[in-house]
Parts: structure tokens; sequence; C-alpha cells
């Protein structure tokens, strides 16, 4: 008679490539506060291209698993859902980076870095969050960690204010000021898409309790 964790033990690799795929996500975060707190060492675009390919293949890995694997740990569909969430952060960032590496001249002076440290601390949560999947779906420390990601989503927000209306209200240079303002929606998009993945855990840890 096979037990449940012979069984279970098949599909559970995608604990694994879920949080190598989350650890892509932290670091390829922490490239860009550092891009950002450190401004001047040059092109970095290497750097983010070749964490977004690692988290590429990771989901490519991933989404072969769930056609080649006859028995999941997690129902196909969340595991789906949160491949496709995660990948979305290093997209987003790499976005980010290709744009103010072309237009950072035109916006000096403008703190990204604040904001930035917003997204890294929030995909810290999300790795987290993913690792917690294979400890037993515990409801508790999962909501702790949810209430954290929508604390620093707040926190970002209002952020916001503060750039804004110095780049609306008391600057002169419009085109300044839209630039900025599509590098600001960037790094924003980039917190959404942690909240996505938050979400999801935490429906997955909901619906398994």
């Amino acid at each position: 008679m096979f037990s449940l964790q012979t069984i279970f033990g098949k599909g559970d690799k995608f604990y694994g490539l879920l949080e190598q795929s989350a650890a892509t996500v932290c670091e390829s975060a922490k490239a860009l506060h550092e891009l950002l707190s450190k401004p001047g060492q040059g092109s970095v675009m290497a750097a983010f291209t070749a964490t977004r390919a690692r988290e590429k293949a990771l989901a490519g890995q991933i989404s072969e698993g769930l056609v080649n694997t006859f028995v999941t740990a997690l129902d196909r569909e969340d595991i789906a859902a949160l491949n496709s969430a995660l990948y979305k952060i290093p997209k987003t960032i790499e976005k980010f980076a290709e744009r103010y590496e072309i237009v950072s001249d035109r916006l000096a002076g403008v703190n990204f870095a604040q904001r930035a440290l917003i997204l890294e601390r929030s995909s810290e949560v999300v790795e987290e969050m993913i690792g917690e999947l294979r400890r037993g779906l515990r409801i508790d420390p999962v909501k702790k960690l949810q209430d954290r990601l929508q604390a620093l989503e707040s926190e970002g927000d209002r952020m916001l204010l503060d750039p804004y209306r110095t780049l609306y209200v008391e600057g002169g240079d419009a085109m300044r000021a839209m630039l900025a303002k599509d590098l600001f929606e960037l790094i924003e998009k980039a917190i959404d898409k942690c909240r996505d993945v938050g979400n999801i855990v935490y429906s997955i840890v909901l619906k398994n309790s």
C-alpha cells in the first residue's frame, strides 16, 4: 500500500522550483535597489537580463513539469498561477532598468530608491511565503506575512505623494515629470505583483486549511 508521502513526493519538486523562482525575484529586486542607491555604476543591464533569463528558465521547468507530472503537491492551477505571478516580477524590474538606463541623466535628483527598497522588502516577504508552502500550509504565519505585504504596499503608496507633488506642482519640466511617473508606476506594478503572489499563497492556504 502506498503512503500519501510516497504519492505526493512525486510532485514536491514544485516546491523547490517555486522557491528558486522566489529567490530570483529577491535577487532582481535587490539589484534594482542597489542600482538606484548607488547611481553612476555604468551599464548594469547584463545582470538584470541574466536574472530574468534564470526566472524564465525556471518558469519553463514548472510549466513542463505540470505537463509531465501525474501527481502534484498543490493543485495544478495554483502552481500555474504562482508561476505566472512570480515570472512577471523580474520581467517588470528589467523593464524599469531598461528605461532607467536610457533616461537616468534626465531624472537626476528623483528618488526612486525608497520605492525600490519597498519592492525589495516585498520580495523578501514573497520568498518567505513561498517557503511556507512546503511547511504544511499553516494559516497563522502566512496571514502575518500577508499583512506585512499589505502594509508595505500601503507604505509605498504614501511615498509617492511627495515626489508627485514636486514633479507636477513645483516642477516646470513636463517631460521629466512624465518620465519619472512612468518609472514610478513600473516599480508600483512590481510591488503589486508581489501582492498578487501573496494573495495566491494565502488563498492556497485557506483552501487547504
